[in-house]
């Protein structure tokens, strides 16, 4: 495909460039002027690794909070509770009410009048420490009425629909319970706390799965694991308890009041979760937060306020800055928004989970046939879906957002000891097998690994039509970790034996089977046979999978990109050969026109992705200025699996796909769909689409469908605008590859203003507008 660009030698029109300035986000902070009707029209608040759920109603304030990690014995992920406002005067219930997310501060306020008592309610979570605030401040003396609120105040069966928020699904036990807390006050604060039973959802899993001889050896974080907290407030003691029902679901309260009125009130809810061998040693945890963040409330919100400086500083994307287009300035705002749920677990030891992060509410507000209780999600809180979790984690790239990534890195490499086990038990070979879906502990789900599996049927294959063979995803995060010593330097030593073992899985697993086949390991040209395969979850027991083919090839050329300390003599030497074993991607025909092969046979289609675009995004085989672009906009065009499967819904990537090959005009539909208002009252909770309510694999895709409209990269070129309609104004700052940053303004289809930082890199940079 020809492109008419202009090139702009950067180093001989130094005059042209002016300073882009950083992104004023006051403009999209949300603001609602009347009180909620209830969860589902809630705003997301929140930092470190705690979400809030913030909203008024009915004249009460109310907060549900969750903190990442905090996992049952049934792998739920447990919110830690729900907390109530109640103030008197009711400032919530006149005429001048205001809930306002400052998105630039990372903070709510609630804003309201009772005759001329005036008062606000500021809401905001310390980055540092996994502590909520909650201060109140009125003109006038006021009192406020705190309760704590739980539904885990008894054991609740788990029977039928309900143990998909779990990692049993189908397959739960009879007489399933999720067991309840314990709570009650201590002193003057409540103290709430669940502890997993000895016997958790990691055993019947390690049992169904025949890794019993090694369970010693597996890393378990269910084990001994407790979550929970206290909620205080200086001023306020305890005033006994309540009960109620909430969304259908019963919840029993503990209630604190303020001793007097004041024209000041401060609450905290304080959250520990922790691995320990007793329950006193867990809240010997708490205690040293309480130590460590007791009367230093001041210096912790100038700490907080300083870090959500630095963070908006990083990146940002601003589309029709002057917003002469609403629509095209809510693109740009929902972007900002949605970076900002991802920040919620920033620092978290776990990843954001794609079916709703740490934002999720009582699920009777996604479908009205679950009334089950707020700790429900589709698809469990411990189970992670990984061609879900990519989309993600991919835009902290470009956004320079490497600490939030972090967190998904290190949950790979926790459980790399355990998928090597895999391997080791039921095929005899080494390195890493991680499936599609896996646990926190990284084995395949217990219910999608087959309950009814035919005897002798291989124990390492899930007995499931759309899981089965699906082992290539985490080539994927592969990339990410590559990606972290290109983009910024970093030392990767450390995760070069990962990359390595999941490597040598696919040449040691598919030489074994194809020993199983006959006598030879390899195919008459010397490749691999990547039989039975998955591409994707849609073309099944697949022969050579595009997909598959383009990671491994990638994967293993970026190791050997690395500079020469990395790898020893022996495995760069083992790395090239693996490398000449790789087979090629397949093509095949429409017509007249050759188009990229899902793989070279496959015996069904059994989803609805396109994974024979996977070459472009994120492989990066095909692109913009790179050899066959032609042969993958015939894909786009003409293969008819891709066109049947074409959307903005959810996880779909077909904006992406369009974005990487250039095609301007359909990049930008998609992608506005994809990040337009999601129809709640918070703009970016988007979902359910496939999953759940905010659906956070909809919002990153969406942002890097944005981002490679902007900006691709390729080693150290980097294209400027390769995908962006030329008359839609935009103002960005993204990062690309080598410690680099590009800040520019495009106005009226002309590039304004450019900064390149080093201003080494601009001799690298190709702007992609015509003329």
């Amino acid at each position: 495909m020809k492109q008419t660009c202009i090139l702009f030698l950067l180093t001989g029109v130094m005059g042209f460039f002016v300073k882009a300035q950083n992104a004023n986000l006051s403009a999209y902070n949300i603001v609602w002027t009347s009180p909620s009707n209830n969860a589902s029209e809630s705003m997301p608040c929140g930092g470190g690794d705690i979400g809030l759920n913030v909203w008024v109603e009915k004249g009460e304030l109310l907060i549900y909070a969750s903190r990442s990690g905090s996992f049952d014995e049934n792998n739920s992920l447990l919110k830690a509770g729900r907390i109530r406002l109640q103030l008197s005067p009711n400032i919530f219930t006149g005429t001048d009410f205001k809930q306002e997310l400052h998105l630039q501060e990372g903070y709510i306020t609630v804003e309201g009048s009772a005759g001329s008592q005036k008062g606000t309610v500021r809401i905001w979570v310390d980055v540092y420490h996994p502590v909520v605030h909650i201060a109140i401040y009125s003109n006038k003396k006021i009192a406020a009425t705190a309760t704590y609120e739980s539904w885990r105040y008894r054991d609740r069966p788990l029977t039928g629909r309900v143990n998909w928020g779990t990692s049993w699904k189908w397959a739960a036990p009879k007489n399933n319970i999720a067991p309840k807390d314990s709570i009650a006050f201590t002193g003057p604060d409540v103290l709430f706390y669940h502890r997993n039973q000895a016997t958790t959802v990691f055993d019947a899993t390690v049992a169904v799965q025949g890794m019993d001889s090694v369970k010693d050896q597996l890393y378990n974080p269910l084990f001994n694991l407790q979550s929970g907290g206290s909620f205080s407030g200086g001023g306020f003691t305890p005033a006994g308890t309540t009960a109620g029902v909430y969304a259908g679901t019963d919840y029993k309260g503990w209630v604190l009041k303020s001793d007097r009125p004041a024209i000041k009130h401060a609450l905290t809810l304080q959250l520990h979760t922790a691995s320990t061998s007793s329950n006193a040693q867990w809240r010997q945890g708490l205690d040293s937060l309480h130590a460590i963040t007791r009367g230093v409330k001041m210096a912790a919100f100038q700490q907080t306020q300083s870090w959500w400086t630095s963070f908006w500083q990083r990146s940002y994307v601003q589309i029709d800055p002057e917003r002469r287009d609403p629509r095209s300035w809510e693109i740009g705002r929902n972007y900002q928004l949605f970076r900002y749920m991802l920040a919620l677990n920033a620092t978290g030891s776990w990843p954001t989970k794609f079916n709703g992060g740490l934002l999720t509410v009582d699920p009777v507000y996604t479908d009205t046939a679950l009334s089950f209780t707020p700790d429900f999600r589709n698809w469990g809180g411990g189970l992670h879906t990984m061609q879900n979790q990519r989309l993600v984690y991919y835009p902290m790239i470009k956004n320079g957002d490497w600490d939030m990534l972090q967190s998904q890195l290190d949950f790979y490499t926790r459980i790399l000891h355990n998928a090597e086990l895999r391997s080791k038990v039921y095929w005899g070979h080494a390195g890493a097998c991680f499936t599609e879906q896996m646990e926190s502990f990284g084995l395949p789900n217990i219910a999608e690994y087959g309950q009814k599996r035919p005897a002798g049927f291989d124990k390492g294959v899930e007995f499931n039509p759309w899981l089965e063979y699906e082992w290539d995803t985490v080539l994927e995060f592969c990339l990410m970790m590559l990606d972290a010593q290109r983009y910024t330097g970093k030392d990767i030593k450390e995760y070069v034996p990962f990359i390595e073992s999941c490597l040598r899985f696919f040449d040691e697993h598919y030489q074994y089977r194809a020993r199983l086949r006959g006598s030879k390991a390899l195919d008459g040209a010397g490749k691999l046979v990547l039989y039975p395969g998955s591409a994707a979850e849609t073309f099944k027991m697949a022969y050579n999978a595009s997909s598959t083919a383009a990671g491994l090839r990638v994967i293993t050329e970026r190791l050997l990109q690395l500079p020469a300390n990395y790898g020893t003599p022996d495995q760069r030497v083992y790395w090239q050969g693996l490398l000449q074993r790789i087979p090629p991607i397949s093509f095949m025909q429409y017509s007249a026109y050759t188009t990229i092969a899902p793989a070279k046979l496959w015996e069904r289609v059994n989803n609805v992705e396109s994974p024979q675009l996977y070459p472009v995004y994120p492989w990066g085989l095909f692109g913009v200025g790179k050899p066959g672009l032609d042969t993958a906009i015939n894909t786009w065009r003409y293969d008819t699996f891709a066109l049947k499967f074409r959307s903005h819904i959810g996880w779909k990537q077909d904006n992406i796909f369009a974005a990487r090959l250039g095609l301007r005009e359909e990049a930008w539909q998609l992608t506005s769909l994809k990040l337009q208002n999601a129809g709640r009252r918070f703009p970016a909770f988007w979902g359910p689409g496939y999953d759940w309510v905010p659906d956070h694999n909809w919002g990153g895709s969406g942002l890097i469908g944005v981002q490679e409209m902007l900006m691709q990269v390729d080693d150290r070129k980097i294209l400027l605008f390769p995908a962006w309609p030329q008359q839609q104004d935009v103002r960005f700052k993204l990062h690309a590859p080598y410690n680099t940053t590009v800040e520019a303004e495009l106005r009226a289809g002309k590039l304004v203003s450019l900064k390149v930082l080093p201003e080494s890199r601009r001799q690298d940079v190709l702007v992609m507008l015509t003329p």
